[in-house]
């Protein structure tokens, strides 16, 4: 049967496939646009299962706004050079029109949104991993809404693995809300301040310290001991809290003084860096390769 080539320059467009793959789909469906795009869609989950179980730590994290709202996101690939990949970026920059627009509670429904007539969020996810040959993967975001007094702002880092989104209440510019965005992204902090510093964290912490300066209590009185140890746990939860750390653009004030002064208060703070959190895999090439020998 003759394929039209009008259908098959159509299909191209719409998919992002080869032209013989587009050919073949529309041989199998009968000339069918719809379910070509269905027979593309199968063929291409059966090329992305493979690719499932692969670990995917690398990726773009991404910061974008619409008004006094910014949603936050990390999409994963296997590779840092997928990151480069102009498919890649722009449907990242399609998932954050997405959630911007629907504003899901949770990943679950987020991937069930529809992000083309033809294709949710999580199939094209999976349609990516065919076209691009590595696992993808949208693992999390976070949607940040400002009412009407408060000042919203974002920062992508150059590389984009790293972005933040802040949200002020009060009078702070933009540039100096801007300005903290970016203190975030540079320094790394965990939590806004101490009041949010999880009890957990502080225990394990104060462990790690005493273990790091066990030599030096030795003989040493227990309220010494004491003082030394919370003298080092202070320290610690300062580089970790963000309104605790020295404020990058003037280092003789901290972050919280800096807000203060400006007559704003920080009520939301989001991070997002590629890939943490997740257990990367080490591949030895020498022993992949002589595996690869062995098994010819």
């Amino acid at each position: 049967m003759a394929v039209n080539a009008k259908l098959v320059k159509e299909l191209r467009e719409i998919t992002s496939a080869g032209m013989i793959d587009c050919k073949n789909a529309l041989e199998a469906s009968n000339d069918d646009i719809d379910k070509a795009i269905i027979w593309l869609r199968e063929n291409g989950l059966s090329k992305a299962a493979k690719k499932a179980d692969r670990i995917a730590s690398e990726g773009i994290v991404l910061a974008k706004k619409e008004g006094n709202k910014v949603v936050i996101l990390e999409v994963n690939s296997e590779t840092d050079f997928v990151s480069k990949n102009e498919k890649f970026v722009k449907l990242i920059n399609d998932i954050a029109d997405c959630l911007l627009k629907q504003e899901p509670k949770d990943i679950e429904s987020a991937l069930k949104l529809k992000l083309t007539k033809n294709e949710t969020i999580e199939q094209a996810c999976v349609s990516a991993t065919a076209t691009i040959g590595e696992k993808i993967s949208f693992r999390r975001f976070n949607i940040v809404t400002g009412g009407a007094n408060d000042v919203v702002t974002l920062y992508n880092h150059s590389n984009s693995r790293v972005s933040t989104a802040l949200l002020f209440s009060g009078k702070i510019s933009p540039q100096d809300a801007y300005s903290v965005a970016m203190h975030t992204a540079a320094m790394g902090p965990k939590y806004i301040s101490l009041d949010d510093v999880p009890k957990d964290f502080m225990d394990a912490e104060m462990h790690i310290l005493k273990e790091q300066n066990k030599d030096n209590l030795v003989g040493k009185p227990e309220n010494i001991v004491n003082k030394m140890m919370q003298g080092k746990l202070s320290k610690r939860l300062s580089e970790v809290t963000l309104l605790e750390q020295d404020f990058v653009l003037d280092e003789k004030q901290k972050v919280s003084a800096f807000i203060k002064s400006k007559g704003a208060k920080l009520d939301v703070m989001v991070r997002y860096e590629v890939g943490e959190g997740i257990e990367k895999q080490v591949v030895d090439f020498a022993e992949e390769v002589a595996a690869q020998l062995k098994g010819k």
